[in-house]
């Protein structure tokens, strides 16, 4: 009997001896993995920016990628960051802001890929309908200088002023030639536009910002830039990085197909894949 269990109990030893070494070996392998996975720094402002890019998150996970979102309120920080290294990438900027940004600061900054459209609109509490807009009424528009021309240019497309002919993206307050309505522009920082309505008739809001404050850009927008606008949102990187394979990976990852469904059926609308 006692030569039985010593026996029972020497295989049983071996056993967990194996048990033991299959698993060392597994949390080595695991080890291993995860020591080769590369980390991908992207900066992003959180909605719809950060919310698409941890959609992702998984994707990128199973091609060796660790993405790390690092979310920014503002839309000054994100491209220093990135100019300095602090980041791989960063999504949260259509190509108009890119590259006058990067042209008066001298930073080597570039698109990589086109992901999304948020179309801008124009909100208000106290008026229901454009036409309706009250003379003298105060306007609420970006104070940076592509999306401040792009709010006039949706003023404009809503019959409340007309610029000078030819001032596209880089319109101001000085390039409104008529002005019908009386309508007094207040120049506010883009994060801080939704606060604006309680003292403004209206705001001129991008999306991002809008959705921030619970405000559904299909239905309480009284005006909305068309679809086919071209201020798509991109990803932007330092020249130079265009062929890192992790970045080529990111790129391919937010414009595909389960990115489209994600965007389409999360936003319905209120923002738009460019893809």
């Amino acid at each position: 009997m006692k030569k039985i269990l010593l026996v029972a109990g020497a295989l049983l030893g071996i056993a967990a001896l194996i048990t033991g070494c299959s698993s060392n070996e597994k949390k080595t392998t695991d080890q291993a993995a995860n020591s080769k996975k590369v980390v991908l720094k992207v900066g992003a402002t959180p909605v719809p920016h950060a919310e698409i890019l941890n959609f992702i998150k998984p994707m990128l996970a199973k091609e060796g990628i660790d993405l790390q979102v690092i979310e920014f309120s503002d839309y000054v920080k994100p491209n220093l960051a990135l100019n300095d290294k602090e980041l791989d990438a960063n999504y949260f900027q259509h190509v108009p802001y890119l590259e006058k940004f990067a042209s008066e600061r001298k930073l080597p900054l570039i698109s990589l890929v086109k992901v999304h459209i948020e179309p801008m609109g124009i909100y208000s509490k106290s008026i229901k309908d454009i036409k309706n807009v009250p003379f003298g009424s105060h306007v609420a528009i970006p104070n940076d200088p592509t999306n401040g021309g792009r709010a006039l240019s949706i003023l404009q497309a809503a019959g409340l002023l007309k610029l000078k002919d030819g001032v596209g993206v880089g319109g101001t307050v000085a390039d409104v030639v008529e002005n019908p309505k009386g309508l007094e522009f207040v120049e506010v920082e883009a994060a801080l536009l939704p606060r604006t309505l309680d003292d403004v008739a209206l705001s001129v809001i991008n999306s991002n910002f809008a959705m921030e404050a619970k405000l559904n850009p299909v239905k309480d927008a009284l005006f909305s830039e068309p679809k086919d606008s071209p201020y798509a949102n991109i990803v932007a990187i330092r020249k130079g990085d265009e062929n890192r394979p992790e970045l080529q990976k990111l790129a391919k990852a937010l414009t595909s197909p389960e990115v489209k469904k994600f965007i389409e059926e999360k936003y319905k609308g209120a923002v738009v894949p460019a893809f």
